[in-house]
Parts: C-alpha cells; sequence; structure tokens
C-alpha cells in the first residue's frame, strides 16, 4: 500500500514489464466514475493527477496512460501507467501484445529506485491534505 484515505487507496502494481503501474482504487462499492458525487470525483481526479504528476517528474516518461476499464473487476479504479518508447509493448496497451523483449529489466531502466518512486507517490498524495478525506 502506498497511501489510503477513508476515499480512495494506491498500490503499486506488480509488473515486472511495467514497473511504474500504479492503481487508485475507490474504498466504497462503485461501478462506475460517474456514480461518484463531484467532491468525491474531483477528490479522485486530484489524486490521479498527483501520481501522473510525480510520474512525469520523476521518470520522464514517453507517455503516461490513464485508465478505468472494470470490465473484469467492477469496481471503481484507475490504472496510472508510466510509458516508455523502450518498453516491452509500447505503442500497444499493457494489456495488448508485447512487441520486443527487452535486454534488460525494465525496473533497471527508470531513473530511480520503486522505494524512492514509491516515496514520492506517497509524499504527494499526502500534500492534498485531510480535504479529501
Amino acid at each position: 500500500m502506498i497511501d489510503q484515505t477513508s476515499l480512495w487507496r494506491v498500490v503499486r502494481v506488480e509488473d515486472a514489464n511495467f514497473p511504474a503501474f500504479y492503481r487508485l482504487i475507490w474504498q466504497s462499492h462503485v461501478a462506475e466514475f460517474s456514480d461518484l458525487s463531484e467532491a468525491e470525483a474531483l477528490a479522485c481526479m486530484r489524486a490521479v493527477t498527483a501520481i501522473e504528476k510525480v510520474l512525469l517528474s520523476a521518470l520522464r516518461p514517453t507517455k503516461i496512460n490513464l485508465a478505468t476499464l472494470g470490465n473484469v473487476v467492477p469496481h471503481l479504479h484507475w490504472h496510472v501507467i508510466a510509458r516508455f518508447d523502450w518498453d516491452s509493448h509500447f505503442p500497444n496497451p499493457v494489456w495488448g501484445a508485447a512487441l520486443r523483449e527487452l535486454a534488460q529489466p525494465a525496473q533497471a531502466r527508470l531513473a530511480l529506485s520503486l522505494q524512492e518512486l514509491d516515496a514520492r507517490v506517497a509524499a504527494a498524495l499526502q500534500k492534498l491534505g485531510a480535504g479529501l478525506n
């Protein structure tokens, strides 16, 4: 667990191909983003944006992918994924077909350790403040 409030929790997904892959999971059971109140939707997107900004500044990825699918698990959650032109699937989605094998693990190519990245994400989320609870 990276951080949590009464509204959401954030975890880093353990995926060797995509080490900078975070998931924001809404605490109460709702299936759709539109099920949230205006204040909840704002709090949710502020948290998603905070994660995105950390990934952009810390890793300088080629692109950030944001997704909220819920086809398999109909519970509101957002995927926030740093993508790189060198990753195994780029430009395909992470759920698509791999286009290449990496000579070295993806994690080794990141600009900082996952522990440091997690700490930066947690700090950014905590700066959002108690107003999001």
